[in-house]
């Protein structure tokens, strides 16, 4: 009987699997740091506030045609959409990619303007699973981490290996996230 090369076909596994989800791994780990820090930042847009003042008060009876040409002066009048008087003092301005709010006793106002960040938008999209297709693969991918994980043990051997140097590092991989569930949970 031949004896089977479990080594050859472990480092096979390996390979293979990190190479097809190399692009999963990218995603996965861009929008976990994402994640990991919202509430120090919005990685899915870019919001940016713009003091604006038109100098004088602004009467209800404002047409368009004036919305407009205050617009201009802050080169957004290509992205008017309409106007409303959400009340008595407030003129607000819907825009393409934004708003302007202004007050009407004072001139006074901000135009805010929402953009979605180019890298962090889709990977955050694809991280919170757009379709069940999406979720079978992303399912898949998380099989496959775990079978990285523990075919990753046994890649190298001698005084590298899991049985020697490889085992410390291990079991401090293990011991750091044991540590925090008696600390916090």
């Amino acid at each position: 009987m031949k004896k089977i090369k479990w080594r050859k076909y472990n480092r096979a596994i390996h390979r293979d699997l990190g190479y097809f989800f190399f692009a999963m791994s990218i995603i996965y780990g861009l929008s976990g740091i994402a994640v990991n820090h919202i509430s120090d930042w919005n990685p899915n847009y870019v919001i940016t506030h713009q003091i604006i003042n038109f100098g004088h008060p602004i009467s209800r009876s404002i047409s368009k045609k004036e919305v407009l040409a205050m617009l201009e002066k802050y080169d957004e009048a290509d992205n008017y959409k309409k106007h409303f008087f959400p009340n008595r003092s407030i003129l607000k301005v819907f825009l393409n990619g934004g708003s302007a709010l202004i007050d009407m006793n004072t001139g006074h106002g901000e135009i805010e303007k929402i953009k979605r960040r180019p890298v962090f938008h889709l990977v955050n999209y694809l991280h919170y699973n757009p379709q069940k297709w999406w979720t079978w693969f992303s399912d898949a991918y998380a099989g496959a981490l775990v079978i990285l994980a523990i075919s990753g043990l046994f890649i190298l051997r001698g005084k590298n290996g899991i049985t020697k140097r490889g085992a410390w590092i291990t079991a401090a991989g293990i011991i750091i996230p044991v540590i925090f569930i008696m600390l916090y949970y």
